[in-house]
């Protein structure tokens, strides 16, 4: 049964990860067939479709309640994603994307646990200063979005504009969701369940981070080490199984 759970749970992270990653063949395509709208549909179908940047801005004003302070923290995080998704892909600037998304799963186990109001209960200090905090993490939430538009074939012909048509997808994406986040966080607030299950819905944030980190990690595990251990997913189902046995094998040698 153990080992039924962990194969299972490894090919459940396969999956989820695989599906959060790159650019698909059919947007490839219709990239190459379409001109700038479709940059800013793929755009917007990234942002609404990226859980990690959703669960982030969904912490982000989960305890705002004025419109002003909504703008002033997603104009911060505007700012910084627009600053690295546009710059980075300029200067063709890459990493390994799986990092780069673990630190962005980190940015939502960090809101999660500023929410909960840890940095006073647990390590004894004040939060550090939200806005700056936002504007940093996104800077690092723009880069991992310029690692997804730098799998497309920019070129260099008009390669601003289109940088351009797909941040602004990336906002149009941005303001659908935050419009949705913020109807439904409004209800939910005129109920005496808001301040029953506020702390239990950021515990289960930051548990979604924490998640999302491990996905991440497990995915950099295969294109770190690709030789042995293939982003497949039968070779995949395979190996973890193989290696679940060698591990049981070694740990009844070493046993007395």
């Amino acid at each position: 049964m153990k080992k039924l759970i962990v194969i299972i749970l490894a090919n459940l992270l396969l999956t989820l990860t695989a599906s959060a990653h790159g650019i698909s063949d059919a947007d490839k395509q219709n990239i190459l067939e379409g001109g700038n709208l479709e940059y800013i549909k793929l755009g917007a179908t990234h942002m609404l479709s990226g859980y990690d940047h959703l669960l982030f801005l969904f912490g982000v004003i989960f305890f705002l309640t004025k419109f002003k302070d909504i703008v002033k923290f997603i104009t911060a995080f505007t700012l910084g994603h627009c600053i690295t998704l546009v710059f980075a892909t300029l200067l063709h600037i890459q990493a390994n994307f799986y990092l780069i998304d673990a630190v962005i799963a980190l940015t939502v186990c960090y809101k999660a646990f500023d929410n909960l109001d840890g940095f006073k209960k647990y390590i004894g200090i004040q939060s550090p200063n939200l806005l700056t905090a936002v504007f940093l993490f996104g800077l690092i939430h723009g880069f991992g979005l310029s690692t997804r538009l730098q799998q497309l074939p920019l070129g260099q012909e008009g390669l601003v504009l289109r940088i351009l048509s797909f941040n602004v997808g990336v906002e149009v994406g941005q303001i659908i969701a935050l419009a949705l986040m913020g109807l439904l966080l409004a209800q939910w607030r005129t109920r005496p369940s808001f301040l029953q299950f506020s702390k239990a819905a950021n515990v289960l944030l930051m548990s979604a981070g924490l998640l999302l980190l491990l996905m991440q990690l497990h995915g950099y595990q295969h294109t770190r080490f690709i030789d042995d251990f293939p982003l497949n997913k039968d070779e995949h189902f395979n190996l973890h199984e193989n290696m679940d046995i060698n591990r049981d094998l070694e740990n009844t040698e070493a046993a007395p």
